[in-house]
């Protein structure tokens, strides 16, 4: 088991490991994502905020939360808050931030992210403080919430 600085979220049945830099907004755009998926009618629960628990579970990788932060997430100028949560779920995807230079605007196909030796996850690439998030997410990969 490792633990990385990142933010997991689940939306439906597919789980989404926010990760990058700190203060790209991974904790908020997590939210929102979650925020969004209720206001559609699709299930969403935070996995953990900030401290990710990633394991190997045959070939899935596993996010789960450290006791001590189970169920509480930051949002950046507002404080931390509560939200609905579960104890850990199967990562899908990690959500990179795209550059807002331009740089890179295509990523590749078929790009994958290495999270710590023996852990790599397909990658999708967000800008930050997009209004809808999720619907970008889900517009790139359509699997999202089903």
């Amino acid at each position: 088991m490792i633990n990385i600085h990142a933010t997991a979220i689940v939306i439906g049945k597919t789980g989404l490991l926010f990760t990058g830099p700190s203060g790209w907004g991974k904790s908020m755009t997590a939210f929102t994502c979650m925020a969004e998926a209720r206001r559609q009618g699709i299930f969403s629960a935070l996995v953990a905020d900030d401290r990710v628990l990633l394991s190997k579970d045959g070939g899935a990788v596993t996010a789960a939360c450290p006791p001590s932060i189970a169920g509480l997430i930051e949002l950046r100028g507002t404080g931390i808050v509560k939200q609905a949560h579960i104890a850990q779920a199967t990562m899908h995807f990690a959500v990179l931030p795209a550059s807002a230079t331009g740089e890179g605007r295509l990523p590749a196909d078929g790009e994958t992210v290495v999270l710590a030796e023996g852990f790599e996850l397909p990658a999708l690439r967000l800008l930050p403080n997009l209004p809808l998030p999720l619907a970008v997410l889900m517009a790139k990969a359509p699997e999202i919430g089903s």
